[in-house]
């Protein structure tokens, strides 16, 4: 039977000696296979914190029906061209607030610059990684066409959703990105 073990420059198996001034070690079957399974063990012990860390912390799915969703699409659609035919002009502005949170400005004027009465207005902090996070912005009128609002977020990336409404009608909806630092 043929021997298939390569041997080093002085005809001896491979050897390996840990840095020390000790005799060097031979590589053997076994080494082999316990390194073998010792990385498997650590990728495999890893992959499976990483998925369990991806799932306990997932915080809701983006849509609880597409069913539905795609049934008020259509609605959204001539909503958002309506929308666009006011001509209206909405400007919003986050300040940092003295206590750590957020102070909203929202300013809305129609296509002439005049400012918007009889609107009530919502605004929505949503977290875009998770919507345990969002917050809800209770919004007053302070005068026609100016609402202010207060909540408390951290630093990070969020949407601001404002919508306006007259009469329970939805009438204006923006949605922006935002970073607060």
């Amino acid at each position: 039977m043929a021997n298939n073990m390569r041997l080093g420059a002085e005809g001896k198996p491979h050897s390996f000696s840990w840095g020390g001034t000790g005799q060097p070690r031979e590589v053997t079957g076994r080494m082999v296979l316990g390194l073998l399974v010792a990385f498997f063990a650590v990728v495999i012990g890893v992959n499976a914190f990483m998925a369990h860390e991806a799932l306990s912390t997932f915080g809701g799915v983006d849509t609880e029906s597409s069913y539905r969703a795609g049934q008020v699409f259509e609605h959204d659609v001539a909503m958002a061209k309506a929308q666009e035919a006011r001509h209206w002009r909405v400007d919003a502005q986050v300040t940092p607030a003295a206590d750590g949170g957020a102070v909203l400005d929202v300013v809305a004027r129609d296509a002439s610059g005049a400012l918007l009465a009889g609107m009530t207005a919502t605004a929505l902090f949503a977290r875009p990684t998770d919507r345990r996070l969002d917050r809800v912005v209770l919004l007053k009128e302070e005068a026609p066409g100016r609402f202010r609002g207060s909540t408390d977020v951290a630093a990070g990336q969020w949407d601001i959703v404002i919508e306006l409404s007259r009469q329970g009608d939805r009438l204006f909806r923006s949605k922006n990105r935002i970073v607060i630092r």
